[in-house]
């Protein structure tokens, strides 16, 4: 007996020690991959289109909560480099790690902070982040972890809320508004709401890795002329008849890619918006879907999200910056006036100058960043618009579907060639500056050393 209780004795504690150890290693396993996030993504781009966000302001609502979500993953994991000290005016801070903190919540909690802090129906998020939370919780995280966690996820987010506030976008609220000129290549409101230009001082935000919204300047647009036979004739009537003629194939690519967060729509005296995904928008969607197709963890999706939506931010600043510079008029105006008063575009025109495509430009900025991320060829079924009636598309790489972005824009009738062109290199000059100057990895920062 004196040799079974000793023995009784060790066995209880085992098993009590192995469902202790059980408990712990459920809860820390709960979240693996970033589905938590991609949620809380989802239900943001959900909210920028209820409030109507521009997609140059969206690509902001987009940039600062993945910021915020990706300065966690550096403080969880040491092989992450913290962005802090790297995008343009980001001050380092410290933050208090200690104690056993939950990294998946936290990454979250500062996501939901940071995301409830640039939109106007906070509700809508905060709503949201409860349902999230609660579920979590019921995934046995001991309260005082729960507590902790969120403490320094939202530390963190109040850190990026305070680094968004000196971007110069809440001084560019009260900036004056685009006055339209005389000349006759200067861009027009276009019907049928005849909208005012939008965001004609975005190229005064600051921006992340660039070092001026001019850093990337692209040759000017061709010669305004309305001679036939001219260029800019040319380039028109290449508008005007790639519409009249498109295929089923063509006309599927414009709608796929539309990405128009407030489209007007007239029928008869009635005049009602349809409100959809930006541009920015579907790209962070489809760093996402990159995400799961990658079967990545959630630290590898804060970084996709993170360096993504950096992108796109910087992409817009520069693409605005030209567009407010040429202020070219747009395809519809000039063939209305010049070849066909009767002729309309496949997709409505936006209501900015011509003068880079802005999907050109963001699309290729993106895709230059993902392919950074994931590699290439990556094979992904691109579901972004289901949710808005359209079907899917599949591509090989990020790259084929930047490409097919940015012609799209011709397909649709909203923009000549060159702003194509021109547009595409200046987006992959912003991603790949991006990449050459953000790094996300430590091991990227190592200094090379001679084998000699």
């Amino acid at each position: 007996m004196k040799t079974l209780f000793p023995k009784f004795l060790t066995a209880v504690w085992m098993v009590l020690l192995a469902f202790s150890c059980k408990e712990k290693t459920d809860y820390q396993s709960a979240i693996t991959d970033g589905s938590y996030q991609i949620a809380a993504q989802l239900k943001l781009t959900d909210v920028i289109i209820h409030d109507i966000f521009s997609p140059p302001v969206a690509s902001r609502i987009y940039a600062y909560p993945s910021i915020a979500a990706y300065e966690v993953t550096a403080l969880a994991d040491p092989q992450y480099q913290s962005l802090m000290g790297q995008l343009k005016g980001f001050e380092k801070a410290s933050f208090d790690t200690s104690g056993e903190i939950y990294y998946p919540l936290a990454s979250l909690a500062a996501y939901y902070k940071v995301g409830t802090a640039l939109i106007f129906s906070e509700n809508l998020m905060k709503e949201h982040k409860e349902k999230a939370f609660a579920e979590i919780k019921e995934k046995g995280v001991p309260e005082d972890v729960f507590e902790r966690s969120v403490k320094l996820g939202e530390e963190v987010g109040a850190h990026v809320i305070a680094y968004a506030k000196k971007d110069n976008y809440h001084e560019s609220r009260s900036f004056e508004k685009y006055t339209v000129k005389n000349d006759p290549n200067t861009w027009q409101p276009t019907p049928p709401a005849y909208m005012e230009g939008i965001e004609p001082h975005w190229n005064k935000i600051r921006p992340f890795t660039m070092d001026s919204a001019s850093q990337f300047k692209v040759a000017p647009p061709t010669p305004f002329s309305t001679e036939p036979g001219s260029q800019f004739y040319k380039e028109a009537e290449e508008v005007f008849t790639t519409v009249k003629n498109l295929t089923k194939e063509q006309s599927d690519i414009a709608y796929f890619w539309d990405c128009n967060p407030y489209k007007v729509n007239v029928k008869g005296h009635v005049m009602f918006a349809t409100k959809k995904i930006t541009p920015g928008g579907h790209w962070m969607g489809i760093a996402a879907i990159a995400s799961k197709t990658a079967n990545a963890d959630w630290k590898k999706t804060s970084e996709a999200l993170a360096k993504t939506s950096i992108a796109i931010f910087d992409a817009f600043i520069a693409c605005w910056d030209e567009k407010y510079r040429s202020i070219l008029i747009r395809p519809e105006t000039y063939i209305n006036k010049y070849m066909d008063e009767d002729w309309l575009p496949l997709l409505q025109t936006p209501p900015f100058p011509e003068y880079t495509s802005g999907h050109s430009v963001a699309s290729n900025a993106a895709a230059e960043t993902l392919t950074s991320v994931f590699g290439e060829p990556f094979h992904f079924v691109d579901s972004t618009e289901v949710a808005y009636g359209l079907p899917i598309r599949e591509f090989d790489s990020f790259r084929q579907a930047a490409d097919e972005a940015a012609i799209s824009r011709l397909y649709g009738g909203i923009h000549y060639m060159p702003a194509i062109v021109n547009g595409s290199e200046k987006g992959k000059n912003v991603g790949n500056n991006l990449i050459a100057n953000i790094k996300t990895s430590k091991a990227e920062l190592q200094p090379v050393t001679s084998k000699n």
